[in-house]
């Protein structure tokens, strides 16, 4: 009988042990899983405050390829017409808007006007093909809204930021002048001796 009761008194303090154990893991677990929360919740925090930051930097991004014309293209242009087609520059505009007795309005990113021609700009943060192909279409309302500019040929000036090749490429079959950004701010892209098609 002793022995049972010594294995039974054993067996409550294995017991004790046990319990006593269980329970400061526990606590162990219930404390970690207390820190990760916080840490989750500062991270949150955090995330949307970079979430934040970052959307104000897009914000402040978009605003500057807003003036994307103004900044680096309309500066160029009077030293890219004179360097490529040996013009100067009479009347020149960015953001030329007009709207017409029935309503419709139609907006150039910049018209350079010279003694022979009108440099028509569109300006592309990124350039695609489609944009390409849409330019086609805005040099035939031109002369819808600008019946001024009727006599003078149009030479098509796509810019962007920098020009994929196969865009170069397509852009330049079209027979528009690509610019993209260089040492001098705006840069003809086009291989050398190309000649625009006149509009």
């Amino acid at each position: 009988m002793a022995t049972v009761i010594e294995r039974v008194d054993r067996l409550e303090e294995a017991l004790e042990n046990f319990i006593t154990s269980v329970g400061i893991e526990f606590n162990k677990v219930y404390n970690s899983q207390l820190r990760t929360e916080a840490e989750l919740r500062d991270f949150k925090e955090e995330n949307r405050q970079q979430i934040r930051e970052m959307n104000r930097q897009w914000g402040d991004l978009a605003n500057k390829l807003g003036t994307l014309v103004e900044d680096l293209v309309y500066p160029s242009l009077p030293r890219i017409l004179r360097e490529t087609l040996k013009e100067e520059i009479l009347d020149l505009g960015p953001r030329r808007k007009r709207r017409l007795a029935d309503g419709r309005v139609k907006e150039f990113d910049a018209v350079a006007v010279t003694a022979n021609l009108v440099g028509l700009n569109s300006t592309k943060a990124t350039l695609t093909s489609a944009h390409v192909d849409r330019f086609i279409e805005d040099i035939g309302a031109f002369r819808e809204f600008f019946p001024e500019y009727q006599e003078l040929p149009i030479v098509g000036i796509l810019a962007t930021l920098a020009v994929d090749d196969s865009v170069l490429n397509y852009a330049e079959k079209t027979g528009f002048l690509v610019l993209a950004v260089g040492d001098q701010l705006m840069e003809v892209k086009n291989r050398l001796g190309f000649a625009p098609k006149r509009w």
